[in-house]
């Protein structure tokens, strides 16, 4: 599985929409950088966020999230407290071709403070604005920008088309266009 160069990138976010909006070059004056880079593509988070509070004392449960576990806010930045995590989603939409896989990192810039970011990978045929994880590993409260990058997705082609893609699965997260919470099939 080779990894996609940046012209690669670039030819398939403005000729397939691959990538929506999509910043040709890395943006990063004043700015935590987003953009196409060499061999990825630096994503933003957006100004949605669904921060973590044990105010309600319910039990974090994959199968049975209760949503009263975290609070909804919108703004420029978020503070996610100490040792808590916040969902976010990304600025930009996503068309995964068939033949491809996504890895995602968390920046640099926000690992060195402590903040850990977790995307799964998206799958071939996956399409949607990605919900991001964002721990804040330390003891004290972590500042996130909105609008600025967050993680570097990093793109892997198969020499042959999966059988299967998320879209043929009619995959549980196709197509979101907002923060979503944990989803079981039934």
């Amino acid at each position: 599985m080779p990894i996609k160069s940046d012209r690669w990138i670039k030819e398939m976010a403005l000729k397939h929409d691959m990538i929506k909006p999509f910043s040709t070059s890395q943006v990063s004056k004043n700015k935590v950088s987003y953009g196409l880079s060499s061999y990825g593509y630096d994503i933003r988070v957006s100004d949605e966020f669904k921060i973590f509070t044990n105010v309600n004392s319910t039990i974090v449960d994959p199968k049975h999230f209760d949503q009263r576990s975290l609070v909804d806010t919108k703004s420029a930045y978020c503070l996610i407290p100490p040792n808590s995590f916040a969902l976010a989603r990304t600025v930009e939409y996503f068309k995964i071709p068939r033949n491809i896989l996504t890895i995602c990192l968390g920046k640099s810039t926000y690992a060195r403070c402590g903040i850990i970011v977790n995307v799964t990978p998206f799958e071939p045929e996956w399409e949607g604005y990605a919900t991001l994880e964002i721990s804040n590993t330390t003891p004290l409260p972590a500042k996130i920008y909105a609008n600025e990058g967050i993680a570097q997705i990093i793109f892997l082609e198969s020499d042959e088309e999966c059988l299967i893609s998320y879209k043929d699965k009619k995959g549980k997260y196709q197509g979101q266009k907002k923060i979503t919470l944990p989803r079981i099939s039934s």
